[in-house]
């Protein structure tokens, strides 16, 4: 039997490992693409951004594929991954089951109704990231609303809440795509259910970044609560634990970061399943380090998958579609890994 921290014998290895490594893989992605430029150059134009002092002259073409496209969808990538992996791994907490996912209440269909209600009305890119977080928030919010008119196991209810409101939006994207045009709106409705950060620039980051910032600051403060909870309501109420008010800021916070993610980069899924369950390899269960890690290894590994996408063929491949490829056996190996480490 071993304990948390298995992989590694220093907790300070660990904590530079994670630090380290999300760094060097951005700076590795801001090198790849169609695009080919010299590293030196990329890293003096960063440079040049960042001080003000230091003066270079560079191309235009270079500005704009690095700091207009490559930069934004690098960064867009890493606050993804983070944010759908401190979701799924609060979740999974909150509800006490491995299983739970960051879209457990339905907030991808959610979003994914308003960003194709969006397509269907030929609204702006803007108005359609609006339409799908809004949307997001309603999905849950119901899920929540469901929870009032019944008296059985909150947690229990909430979930089954969230299975039927999910499936309830599924449901109206269903209809939407088979009304769609299907040479105008049905495409671009496909493509963007599939996931993808292929359309990505500065104005997703500066509409995505506030909730996302929010929802994980709120997270890691608390984290140590849904250690807490995790133990069940009866222990955590025994030790002074207002578990109804800790529910709903946790599930709160979740929503705002999956809703903001979903907007921003369409459906992409198994992030907030697999990377809770190999961080919990790496650190053990305990919510004060796991989330930190969830942080740093689901922003690595989305950012993979999308360098991935971007340059394995000549066309893009959507994300939800590598990482479910991915994704499905990295998860059926984590899960004979905890078993045989728990």
């Amino acid at each position: 039997m071993m304990k948390a921290g298995y992989l590694f014998k220093s907790r300070r290895t660990l904590t530079l490992v994670l630090v380290i490594g999300p760094v060097l893989v951005i700076l590795a992605s801001l090198f790849i693409g169609k695009y080919q430029a010299d590293p030196g150059s990329i890293i003096s134009l960063l440079i040049s951004k960042m001080n003000p002092w230091f003066q270079g002259t560079f191309p235009g073409n270079l500005e704009t594929a690095i700091l207009q496209v490559r930069l934004p969808r690098v960064l867009l990538a890493v606050l993804v991954g983070m944010s759908l992996s401190i979701a799924g791994a609060s979740y999974q907490g909150l509800f006490r089951n491995p299983l739970v996912s960051s879209q457990i209440l339905g907030v991808a269909s959610g979003a994914s109704f308003g960003a194709a209600l969006g397509i269907m009305l030929s609204a702006s890119s803007l108005i359609i990231q609006i339409m799908a977080f809004g949307f997001g928030l309603v999905a849950v919010g119901l899920a929540l609303a469901i929870t009032r008119f019944y008296r059985s196991s909150p947690t229990l209810t909430l979930v089954l809440a969230g299975v039927v409101i999910g499936s309830f939006f599924a449901s109206l994207v269903s209809l939407i795509t088979y009304t769609a045009d299907p040479n105008l709106k049905l495409p671009a409705i496909v493509f963007w259910l599939m996931g993808s950060l292929s359309a990505s620039a500065n104005q997703d980051l500066l509409f995505a970044v506030p909730p996302m910032i929010i929802g994980i600051t709120v997270l890691m403060l608390i984290r140590w609560r849904i250690n807490v909870l995790s133990m069940g309501e009866e222990e955590a109420k025994a030790m002074g634990v207002d578990t109804g008010k800790l529910r709903i800021i946790i599930v709160v916070c979740c929503t705002l970061v999956a809703s903001a993610s979903v907007c921003v980069s369409g459906v992409i899924g198994w992030i907030g399943l697999v990377i809770p369950h190999f961080a919990r390899i790496l650190v053990g269960p305990d919510h004060k380090v796991l989330l930190p890690a969830c942080l740093s290894i689901g922003g690595v590994y989305l950012l993979l998958m999308d360098d991935i996408a971007r340059t394995a063929t000549s066309s893009e491949i959507p994300l939800g579609i590598l990482t479910g490829i991915i994704g499905a056996p990295i998860f059926a190996y984590l899960l004979t890994k905890g078993a045989r480490w728990s």
